[in-house]
């Protein structure tokens, strides 16, 4: 009997534990609507974001591949982007977390720019 209930709450644990990292990591997974604040005006560029295990996110930003990290509730990317308004290429960087209602907030970094961004999930 001792042994059923030690496996027991050894399995309640487990599955508890294993829900906490499943929530923590798929924070930003998913579609994501960035709304960026540039110098020049709002920029718009829609995101799909994965996040494994470990915290490492991949997925796409507008049609460039992302990478970075969303690890402890903060958000890290920093990945090759060509503008395609300059055709310059240089780091975008955006870093951020989940505000209060959920939209992704924070800054980004892009050659000589940057600025603050919002993001929320589209509507379907």
């Amino acid at each position: 009997m001792t042994r059923f209930l030690f496996a027991a709450i050894t399995m309640v644990g487990f599955l508890l534990g294993h829900q906490a990292a499943t929530a923590q990591h798929s924070g930003i997974e998913g579609k994501w609507h960035f709304v960026l604040d540039t110098p020049g005006g709002d920029r718009e560029m829609d995101a799909t974001f994965a996040v494994d295990a470990s915290g490492k996110v991949t997925g796409k930003f507008g049609e460039t591949d992302v990478a970075g990290t969303f690890k402890d509730g903060q958000m890290a990317l920093d990945f090759p982007l060509t503008s395609a308004e300059s055709g310059e290429t240089a780091a975008m960087k955006l870093t951020g977390k989940l505000d209060d209602t959920a939209a992704l907030v924070g800054t980004w970094e892009f050659s000589s720019y940057n600025g603050t961004f919002k993001a929320s999930r589209p509507t379907p």
